[in-house]
């Protein structure tokens, strides 16, 4: 190899680069002290202590963090399950604390909304708000030991509108029922497309259509039917029908005379001519029984002023008006006249319908 030429000066500079012998070069002297800040002065790294790693150790480490993962997956999903049983148990405990009406005597499938109720439950509720519903093979009895029972036929569907001491109130959007109601007059109602029915203490079934027409039958005591002012009493032994946007109809005795029972229908709800109604009147005047007075009185509040002298007159021959109730008073259907008349009936005495109908006011119109 050719040994290259240097200049003797030269090369003694080169050796200060290397070890710091021989005269430095100016330039090389100037870039020292500038960068001279930046050397380092403490000592130099042993690298004998660094550790060789071990490649197996390396891998087990990486089996265990993929475990760590493991662990914490597992963890969140047991997490997740213990969540969702506390909620189905809350969901379950909530069934049977939440206020509501006993569900007992079930057959068939009826349901909760969407969900069919057990048949050999003993803890669910109809909840405020909540709607029993059953098909053609199904029913249920709703049961609150302070107010008494309604059992729910096929085909029906109730909702519970309120449950509180002194009020209960149940909506029959369509279907029957049969209640069987000992609570104090006045506590228990049910709601209907076209009426509101009030318990005075008894026993009876209300069936409703899907139209909204409805037919209350009373077999104990007596209840009480309303539409904004339109309202009825229906004793024992005694039916009502109804039909939205009019409310009851003109109540009556199962066993009254079927023409009778035809012409007051057809005076209710099929409208006609004057001349028609007045033909329907004068068959319901002339068939009425001595028994049948509890309809002309609810009658008087349902014709015109010019029939309504008829109808007092054909009431007066069977149940004569008690002191008090004179014609002009009932012609212009003194409320008071018209509630002593009604007491002489014998069928119970209107003041406790009077005391409770104020809290239940019906919500359809």
């Amino acid at each position: 190899m050719t040994k290259r030429f240097m200049p003797k000066d030269r090369t003694m500079k080169d050796d200060y680069l290397w070890d710091r012998s021989g005269e430095p070069d100016p330039e090389i002297a100037k870039l020292e002290n500038a960068l001279g800040r930046f050397a380092h002065r403490g000592e130099a790294p042993d690298f004998s202590r660094i550790e060789i790693a071990d490649p197996l150790s390396f891998w087990q480490r990486i089996a265990a963090l993929r475990w760590t993962y493991a662990f914490a997956a597992s963890a969140a999903a047991a997490l997740l399950v213990a969540a969702v049983l506390l909620v189905r148990w809350s969901e379950k405990a909530d069934v049977t604390n939440r206020v509501g009406w006993n569900i007992e005597d079930v057959a068939g499938a009826p349901r909760i909304g969407s969900v069919v109720i057990a048949q050999n439950t003993t803890q669910s509720k109809l909840g405020i708000g909540q709607t029993l519903i059953t098909d053609n093979q199904s029913r249920a009895t709703l049961i609150v030991a302070d107010v008494g029972t309604v059992s729910v036929e096929p085909n029906s569907r109730l909702r519970l509108l309120a449950k509180s001491a002194g009020h209960n109130r149940l909506e029959l959007e369509r279907g029957t029922i049969n209640a069987f109601i000992w609570a104090a007059p006045g506590e228990f109602a049910v709601d209907t497309p076209s009426a509101i029915a009030v318990d005075l203490g008894c026993r009876y079934t209300l069936q409703v259509d899907d139209s909204g027409a409805g037919l209350l039958r009373t077999t104990l005591g007596w209840v009480g039917f309303k539409l904004n002012n339109r309202e009825a009493f229906i004793p024992a032994g005694a039916v009502c029908a109804t039909r939205p946007k009019i409310g009851p109809g003109t109540p009556y005795f199962e066993d009254a005379p079927a023409p009778f029972c035809e012409a007051l229908s057809k005076f209710d709800f099929s409208g006609g001519t004057p001349e028609q109604r007045n033909a329907e009147l004068d068959r319901i005047l002339s068939d009425a029984r001595e028994r049948d007075a509890f309809t002309l009185w609810h009658l008087l509040s349902r014709v015109d002023d010019a029939n309504r002298g008829r109808v007092y007159d054909r009431l007066t021959a069977l149940v004569p008006p008690p002191t008090g109730v004179t014609r002009d008073g009932i012609l212009r259907l003194d409320q008071p006249m018209l509630d002593l008349w009604w007491n002489q009936l014998g069928l119970g005495d209107v003041s406790l319908w009077r005391t409770w109908e104020r809290a239940w006011q019906p919500n359809k119109s």
